[in-house]
């Protein structure tokens, strides 16, 4: 690595092919605390006989629950501390229900050594293994604390 690739990542680069991941159960209370953050108070969330007769069958939470766990792996893991995001492209491929568990993937797809930016490829998955988000995202990693 260059004297100018150790500024840009100070902490060391990811490599392309490196992974991280976590995962969590997802609870009713994810639901209440997600819409005193964003009032979505769509019926899909709260409401069981307006769920029951829509698509999914039954109550599932926002979709920025499901991708939430993206942001922890990111920020935490994978490329880590004073990592956020700069784009992403996110599909969300089947519901979330209260109870299921998530597990957030990351995988590098690309990392810059001139500027401490990653493209990730994203993924979260449903403890039964269902895929429920597929994408990527460019991420920005800013040094902090040392």
């Amino acid at each position: 690595m260059s004297k100018s690739d150790e500024s840009a990542w100070p902490r060391g680069a990811p490599t392309v092919g490196q992974r991280a991941e976590r995962a969590r159960k997802v609870s009713t209370r994810d639901i209440e605390l997600f819409t005193e953050i964003s009032g979505d108070r769509n019926p899909l969330h709260y409401d069981e006989a307006a769920a029951k007769q829509s698509r999914f069958g039954e109550i599932v939470v926002q979709g920025g629950i499901t991708s939430a766990i993206l942001n922890a792996v990111v920020a935490e893991d994978l490329p880590g501390p004073g990592t956020v995001f700069l784009h992403v492209s996110w599909s969300f491929k089947a519901p979330v229900r209260p109870g299921d568990e998530i597990t957030g993937k990351v995988e590098v797809l690309e990392v810059r050594l001139d500027k401490p930016i990653t493209k990730l490829k994203t993924e979260v998955v449903r403890g039964d293994g269902t895929v429920v988000l597929e994408g990527d995202a460019l991420c920005y990693t800013m040094p902090i604390g040392d």
